[in-house]
């Protein structure tokens, strides 16, 4: 599985990108665990900690094609650094604030905007500039399997550092650990590496952007993706207030994160290695369609941890797996050349989806005192998802040794 990062250097590049993943998507993906005790103590309700972490949801996406565009024309190593400092400065500054407006700066764009610079569209894009193309696809399974890894170790981890110290030392733990993170951009990106010029003739970055919005293919593969962010957001936000809901303790929730965490390492290693045997659109309908198999399957079930965790493993398994095959196809369609940005639209789709899975659960909750409508509603995208994936043209795969043979 990882002979096609036998290269020089590949492996190097591969976990340094994951390395930073970890940390970012990490941080990001435990936001959720705050919800309660910020609600206890502030006195704000949950509706509004849940819209400022749907707007950060939004901003996650908004950022990643224009951390891309600015990392495809001057190199990710300034993208990356600020990236760190930023998201350290917006969890830095959350305990200070008292209201939902201090909120929505500090989580909603701060630290959101720095996690989403950090995030799979650069790190993917400066990954892909530096490894031959017969590792891209495992290359971009380990790296998505470092954002799965840093929500498996940071969930139980910022839960016992709540439980230990209070919320608001949590948050400055998190602080110092996206900072931690800023050696490993020198990994990643290389002591000798210099952007890559414009050549003559070469097609344009709004070019290139022009042709994708208008294509068929790649607007079927938005739509998909936004199903995607919509799972996602709506359970990492109020998972925990599901399993509270169940009169169930904390600690299911922050392992029930840490599970989908550890199931989607596995995902993704596989799902990057998928890549290169079959079909990315046929990957990702499967992925979805199993989404809607699973979440049936726990709405008729007892509500107890093991529940929980199985109905944590396998989602995991798909959580963010998704992303290889989908950046597979981007890069497909329109290369490399403008990978970062036109992956980071389609991250933004995913975003668009992660706003209103965030925000609508919150409303949910407020309005209806659970989230039966929202399992409904999830369960319906991830059947729509698994369809609209389908019709995409994408090319066959052709193994590595055809490729030699008809060279």
């Amino acid at each position: 599985m990882f002979y096609s990062l036998r290269h020089p250097g590949a492996m190097a590049v591969t976990l340094a990108a994951a390395g930073i993943l970890m940390v970012t998507m990490g941080i990001r993906q435990t936001f959720g665990l705050f919800i309660s005790p910020i609600n206890a103590t502030t006195g704000m309700s949950i509706a509004t900690i849940s819209f400022a972490l749907a707007i950060g949801q939004f901003t996650w996406g908004l950022i990643q094609p224009i951390a891309g565009a600015v990392a495809d024309r001057h190199g990710p190593r300034v993208v990356l650094i600020a990236a760190l400092v930023i998201v350290a400065a917006g969890c830095a500054m959350t305990p200070f604030m008292g209201n939902g407006f201090g909120l929505i700066v500090s989580l909603g764009l701060l630290a959101s905007i720095g996690s989403g610079a950090g995030s799979f569209s650069v790190l993917i894009g400066a990954a892909a500039q530096r490894l031959p193309l017969e590792s891209r696809g495992t290359a971009s399974g380990i790296i998505n399997a470092g954002g799965s890894f840093g929500q498996f170790v940071f969930a139980p981890v910022f839960q016992k550092l709540i439980q230990s110290f209070g919320w608001m030392g949590a948050m400055w733990a998190m602080a110092l650990t996206a900072l931690a993170a800023l050696p490993l951009i020198g990994k990643l990106v290389g002591a000798d590496y210099k952007p890559r010029p414009h050549v003559e003739g070469e097609q344009k970055l709004r070019t290139a952007v022009a042709q994708a919005v208008k294509d068929r293919n790649y607007i079927l593969l938005n739509l998909g993706f936004f199903t995607c962010g919509f799972h996602i957001a709506f359970l990492v936000t109020h998972l925990p207030g599901e399993v509270d809901l169940c009169g169930l303790p904390p600690s299911v929730a922050s392992w029930s994160l840490a599970i989908i965490g550890l199931s989607n390492i596995f995902g993704s290693i596989y799902a990057g290695s998928c890549v290169a045997r079959y079909r990315s659109k046929y990957i990702l309908a499967t992925m979805y369609a199993s989404r809607a198999v699973l979440i049936a399957w726990y709405l008729v079930m007892p509500r107890d941890p093991w529940v929980f965790y199985v109905f944590a493993a396998g989602l995991g398994f798909t959580w963010l797996a998704t992303v290889p095959p989908t950046a597979a196809i981007v890069g497909k369609l329109f290369g490399t050349r403008y990978l970062a940005t036109l992956f980071g639209l389609t991250l933004l789709s995913h975003q668009v989806g992660g706003f209103l899975g965030a925000w609508l659960g919150g409303l949910a909750i407020t309005e209806f005192g659970d989230f039966t409508w929202m399992w409904y509603a999830d369960m319906v995208l991830a059947l729509l998802a698994a369809l609209v994936n389908l019709p995409i043209k994408e090319a066959r795969v052709v193994p590595p040794a055809a490729q030699g043979s008809t060279a």
